[in-house]
C-alpha cells in the first residue's frame, strides 16, 4: 500500500537530513542533506535522481526538462531497469525496461550512519502482475556520502527458477562528452546496436564522437570515466554485473527524444550502466537471491 506523505515523514524522516516533499501532482521526492553531500530520490521508481557531493559539482545528470509524472518515466538520474532490460522477450506491448521505474516503491527503513552518510532502503513487494506472475520482490538500498552505493535485490520466493535482467541506467555529468575517455573495458565483446559490425571487440579506451549504443558482455570489472573538462575521474566499482551498456543518443536522437533540453544536451552526459544484460541474464533458483551492487566515486585528476 502507497502510504501518504504526512505518514512517510512521520515515520522515515531524518531532521535537518532527509525530508520528503510532493513536487507536484502527488510526485513525492525524498531531498537528503548530510555532511558529505546532497541528494534527490524519486519514490516513483527509487529513482535517484541527484548526488552531489560536496564541494563537488554534480556526478548524476539529469535532463533539465524532465518531467516528474506518475507513471512516466525520468529523463536521467538512475533508472532502475527490472525485471528486464531492453524489450521484453516476448511481449512488445510491454514497458521496455521493465516496469520498476514507473510505480512506486515502499520505503522500508531510513537510518544515519555513523559516518555521517545515509540509508535508505525501498521495496517493491508485489510486481504487475500481468507483467511478471512471479512471488520474487525487489529491493534497492542506497548508501549517500562522500559516494554513493547502490544494491538491487531480487529475492525468488516462488517455487519455479526465473530469469532476470536489471540495470542501473546511471547518466553520468560530464563536461564535453566528445573529451572523456571511459577505461576497464579494453578487450571486452560488446553487442554494437548501431554500428555495421553487430558484435566486436573493444580496442583500448572508449571515445565518443558519435551514438554510442553498446552492451559490454561476460565482464565484472570496474569502470573509470575520465573527464579532463570537469578535471576528475569517476570511478564504478561493481559486483554481480555481468553487462556494462555504454550509451550516448548523439545529435539527431537527442533532437527526436525532445526531453534533452537544448539540441546539445547530450555532450553534457553519458550513461554507463552497470547490468545483467542480453546474454548475461540471471537465472534465480527457488529460495535463491541476487544482488547487483555499484559504488561510485569522484577523484580529482
Amino acid at each position: 500500500m502507497n502510504t501518504p506523505l504526512v505518514t512517510l515523514s512521520k515515520r522515515f524522516a531524518i531532521t535537518r537530513e532527509l525530508t520528503f516533499r510532493d513536487a507536484g501532482d502527488g510526485f513525492i521526492v525524498i531531498d537528503i542533506l548530510n555532511a558529505h553531500c546532497s541528494a534527490s530520490i524519486a519514490l516513483q521508481g527509487a529513482h535517484l535522481m541527484r548526488w552531489q557531493p560536496k564541494a563537488e559539482q554534480p556526478v548524476i545528470w539529469m535532463s533539465p526538462v524532465a518531467k516528474l509524472a506518475q507513471a512516466k518515466s525520468i529523463r536521467g538520474g538512475v533508472p532502475v531497469c527490472w525485471p528486464w532490460f531492453g524489450a521484453h522477450a516476448t511481449e512488445s506491448s510491454f514497458p521496455g525496461h521493465g516496469f520498476a521505474r514507473t510505480v512506486l516503491w515502499d520505503v522500508v527503513n531510513t537510518k544515519k550512519l555513523e559516518d555521517g552518510s545515509t540509508s535508505i532502503s525501498f521495496r517493491i513487494a508485489d510486481g504487475v502482475k500481468e507483467q511478471w506472475p512471479y512471488h520474487a520482490p525487489v529491493e534497492m538500498e542506497m548508501i549517500i556520502g562522500k559516494t554513493l552505493e547502490m544494491e538491487l535485490t531480487t529475492k525468488n520466493q516462488g517455487s519455479e527458477t526465473i530469469t532476470v535482467g536489471d540495470a542501473l541506467h546511471t547518466y553520468f555529468c560530464v563536461g564535453d562528452v566528445r573529451n572523456i575517455e571511459i577505461r576497464g573495458l579494453d578487450g571486452c565483446e560488446y553487442i554494437d546496436k548501431v554500428g555495421k559490425e553487430k558484435r566486436t571487440k573493444q580496442d583500448g579506451v572508449i571515445t565518443v564522437d558519435a551514438e554510442v549504443d553498446r552492451i559490454y558482455l561476460d565482464q565484472g570489472q570496474d569502470v573509470v570515466i575520465e573527464d579532463p573538462d570537469m578535471q576528475r575521474r569517476i570511478c564504478i566499482e561493481k559486483r554481480n554485473s555481468h553487462s556494462t551498456i555504454v550509451w550516448n543518443p548523439w545529435i539527431d536522437k537527442c533532437k527526436k527524444m525532445g526531453d534533452f533540453g537544448a539540441d546539445d544536451g547530450y555532450l553534457d552526459m553519458v550513461c554507463v550502466e552497470s547490468a545483467n544484460a542480453d546474454e548475461d541474464l540471471v537465472q534465480l533458483a527457488p529460495c535463491q537471491a541476487h544482488s547487483l551492487w555499484v559504488r561510485y566515486s569522484v577523484e580529482k585528476q
